[in-house]
């Protein structure tokens, strides 16, 4: 007798036969991406998990748990299908796609009109990363294809905290420090976006205008019936800390509810469209298109680009010294210059597209240098980053300071400078203070591997002192790409 074939059940309790997906995955070919024909939601990574051989019973977090329409999804979506409209043509080249809901029928919509979009950040800090600044970039393309931008300060959202990719609970913030952060953090959207009046001109909006007046009661009407905890299980963000034994607050487990509300919302007052992010945030924003369908009846779209990862495998938006800021206060601009000046070669086209307006043959042209020439395109791409973030003139110091640096064998005036007064301080300390070490016990190790200079000559001692005399300064190193100005 042949054996029974097993069954996913939906939100709506009716099987779909894995067997029958893997019978759609046999029509599409290994490159497509299945797409419910009703509910317009990609199933991506069934073709790859029925090549790879990986057991079938995971495909369950990819079918979308109102889809009743298993024997429909034969409708595919293919990645690297050649869009006609600008602003998919845009994201594609530039290499920020990664998922997207519908692309054949948002393809269309932004050929006719302006599509508005959002990405939300939530001001957990004073300062974005650039980790965050994938994200601006997905509204930078999509101000530049003719669309309007819309940034949400999740000014509300902040208060839940997003469990995303985070194996313990964020931390609670007040509501004068996240005030203080996003006060902090709008400087960096007006370097990179345009505000203004016009059909494609961004907005800054606070999800926690609405989210802060909406009742319990309310919220629970409007918004739980159409949640499931079967559902809600399911997704990565509460299922893999659950794997892990660790604690996931119910203040945590309402994010997803209320980004999805968050959409809902734009939907209805900005005629918004389009939701952006990264991957780790489909799931939330597949939560979203859903709300909008079954409140509404309103169609609205999903992208989500690739999490950016640097050839060595270590996360993108982490140095050896921690997060590397937007904004000025947090990181000298020296430091971030030289951040994207010791790109690996291998990421520096990968990053040419994706953090830079550089033209596309130009950048063919950069990363097929080699040897010490691929220093040149790492210049480039210091300085385009440098001066979309920072500034013009943040990048042509930070190049100098550089220039001198290394060069010349001087001290560029972007160095971070330290004041040792007319005692002096220890060598340790200062390093420590500098950030050039965690604490006085690295700073040791550092001293006694002969990685520490002063004006180029090597100091093992970690009793030793350094003086400046008045008005003089002293360049200190730590490796060859720390550096910094000591002064009296």
């Amino acid at each position: 007798m042949a054996s029974k074939q097993p069954s996913i059940r939906n939100s709506a309790s009716q099987p779909i036969s894995v067997g029958l997906i893997a019978a759609v995955t046999e029509r599409i070919g290994p490159r497509s991406q299945d797409r419910c024909s009703i509910n317009g939601i990609m199933h991506d990574a069934i073709a790859k998990r029925r090549l790879s051989g990986k057991p079938q019973e995971t495909a369950r977090n990819n079918i979308f748990p109102g889809c009743k329409h298993a024997d429909r999804c034969a409708r595919m979506t293919d990645t690297a299908h050649a869009f006609d409209s600008a602003l998919l043509q845009l994201l594609s080249e530039r290499g920020h796609l990664h998922q997207i809901t519908d692309a054949g029928a948002l393809d269309a919509l932004a050929q006719k009109q302006v599509v508005t979009g959002y990405v939300g950040f939530d001001p957990t800090a004073p300062s974005l990363h650039i980790g965050n600044l994938a994200s601006i970039m997905l509204l930078r393309r999509l101000q530049q294809a003719g669309h309007r931008p819309i940034v949400i300060m999740g000014g509300g959202t902040a208060k839940v905290g997003d469990p995303s990719g985070k194996d313990e609970t964020r931390q609670m913030l007040t509501e004068e420090r996240l005030a203080r952060n996003v006060a902090s953090i709008k400087g960096s959207f007006e370097k990179i976006l345009r505000f203004d009046d016009s059909e494609s001109g961004a907005l800054l909006i606070d999800n926690d205008d609405w989210l802060s007046k909406l009742g319990y009661i309310e919220m629970l009407r409007t918004v739980g019936p159409h949640f499931t905890l079967n559902r809600m299980l399911t997704f990565d963000s509460v299922k893999l800390r659950l794997d892990r034994e660790q604690p996931l607050s119910f203040l945590e487990f309402n994010y997803m509810i209320m980004q999805a509300y968050d959409f809902l919302v734009l939907a209805r007052e900005y005629d918004c469209r389009l939701q952006l992010g990264g991957s780790d945030q489909w799931g939330n924003i597949v939560n979203g298109i859903e709300l909008n369908r079954r409140i509404d009846g309103r169609e609205v779209y999903g992208f989500t680009a690739p999490l950016i990862t640097r050839a060595d495998g270590a996360k993108m938006g982490k140095s050896v010294d921690g997060a590397v800021w937007l904004n000025e206060g947090s990181l000298p601009g020296y430091d971030f210059w030289q951040y994207w000046r010791n790109t690996d070669d291998r990421d520096v086209g990968r990053f040419l597209r994706l953090f830079t307006d550089i033209p596309l043959d130009e950048i063919a042209r950069l990363e097929k240098l080699e040897g010490a020439e691929i220093n040149d395109a790492k210049v480039v791409l210091a300085n385009a980053v440098t001066e979309l973030v920072r500034g013009a003139d943040a990048a042509s110091t930070a190049e100098a300071t550089a220039r001198d640096t290394f060069a010349g064998g001087g001290a560029g005036e972007d160095l971070p400078t330290l004041g040792v007064g007319a005692d002096g301080m220890r060598v340790g300390a200062v390093l420590t203070d500098l950030g050039f070490t965690a604490s006085n016990g690295e700073a040791k190790r550092k001293l006694a591997e002969g990685a520490v200079k002063l004006n180029g000559k090597t100091i093992s001692d970690p009793g030793f002192v350094i003086e400046a005399a008045k008005g003089a300064s002293l360049k200190l190193s730590l490796g060859k790409k720390r550096h910094a100005i000591i002064t009296r």
